[in-house]
């Protein structure tokens, strides 16, 4: 081969590549990334669903409800404080009947809703709880002995609740008594008084 020919790149042999892009070039050509559409709000499900309420906003409304419940309740409990309910029964006013029911000197009339007797004298009514002052047993009425006389350890107690035998400490106690316009004898069986001994300043005048 001549000087003067001219030279061929030899078969099989590539050619050089073209130089690579710089890495800004690169960074232009690629496509941007679309950002994230914001997360909606999930609906809530229920009777709420068609007014398009989200959780928190439902959260919201039950955080309101519990406190407006809590400050109803303290309303209410406010005014049970001025208008408290009526109770019947023991530990409550028991309305006991008419005076002219119990005669003067009469057995005793034993009052089961209250837990009490009424004893009416010449002076006027007393009523007796009937709970023994000495271990708490139930003091009946002994007609044949015109007493009181506790089964559980012999205690005796005369119609005004005066003890007068057996190991009872002190007198039977008695109830707080009124006597209504109409005639009722009113027994507040809340207000139970000790005493050491009778008197007459403990009836009620009938």
């Amino acid at each position: 081969m001549s000087d003067n020919e001219e030279r061929t790149p030899e078969a099989g042999v590539e050619a050089k590549a073209a130089p690579a892009k710089t890495a800004p070039a690169a960074a232009a050509a690629a496509p941007a990334k679309a950002r994230p559409a914001p997360a909606k709000a999930q609906a809530v499900d229920g009777p709420w669903a068609g007014e398009g309420i989200s959780r928190r906003d439902l959260l919201r409304r039950g955080a309101f409800s519990t406190i407006a419940l809590f400050f109803a309740q303290l309303g209410v409990g406010a005014l049970a404080m001025f208008w408290p309910s009526k109770v019947s029964g023991f530990g409550g006013k028991v309305n006991a009947g008419k005076v002219t029911d119990f005669p003067v000197n009469g057995p005793p009339a034993k009052v089961r809703d209250g837990k009490f007797y009424i004893s009416r004298l010449p002076e006027g009514v007393i009523a007796l709880y009937w709970k023994c002052p000495h271990l708490g047993c139930t003091v009946p009425w002994a007609p044949d002995e015109d007493h009181f006389h506790c089964p559980c350890h012999g205690s005796i107690y005369e119609r005004t609740g005066q003890n007068i035998a057996g190991p009872a400490p002190r007198p039977m106690d008695y109830m707080e008594t009124t006597i209504a316009p109409n005639g009722d004898v009113i027994v507040d069986t809340g207000k139970i008084h000790q005493r050491e001994r009778y008197d007459p300043s403990q009836l009620t005048r009938a």
